[in-house]
């Protein structure tokens, strides 16, 4: 049951984090083409924002690495 709970929150939070990917690359590109001049700028702050994004998923296994082993 516990490989279970562990592949749920895995996938969870798979899904979650491509969300909140999707979400930032979209308002960077429409902040791209308002303001072509910031792009540079822009593009590094969405670099930053996606990985610690990536971040939660990564957390994620973890935890659920935790939940199969540790018993």
């Amino acid at each position: 049951m516990t490989e279970l709970a562990a592949a749920i929150a895995v996938a969870g939070a798979a899904l979650a984090a491509a969300f909140g990917n999707q979400a930032v690359i979209v308002k960077t590109i429409e902040s791209m083409t308002r303001q072509p001049e910031m792009s540079n700028e822009l593009r590094s702050t969405m670099f930053i924002g996606v990985a610690l994004i990536e971040a939660m998923p990564i957390f994620a296994v973890l935890i659920a690495l935790i939940l199969v082993f540790v018993k």
